[in-house]
């Protein structure tokens, strides 16, 4: 989906998207990849079709991003 900077660090961002067909909707999460690891964040995304999740990602900053990133334990 990008890339993040921030001095020194830098993370390919992915969007991982996951079909749930109990509940008839897709969930979400995102991976950081950079800096010699991984990290990911939980199934932050719950919508009905890919694409409102696609949309909702475009609307974080690169700030609230990196705050995502920072805030995951390695």
């Amino acid at each position: 989906m990008g890339e993040l900077k921030r001095g020194p660090s830098r993370w390919d961002v992915y969007l991982e998207l996951e079909p749930d067909p109990e509940l008839e909707t897709v969930r979400g999460r995102i991976h950081f990849v950079g800096d010699g690891g991984r990290k990911t964040t939980g199934w932050v995304f719950l919508e009905r079709q890919e694409k409102d999740i696609v949309e909702r990602f475009g609307e974080f900053s690169a700030v609230e991003l990196l705050q995502f990133v920072e805030s995951i334990q390695s």
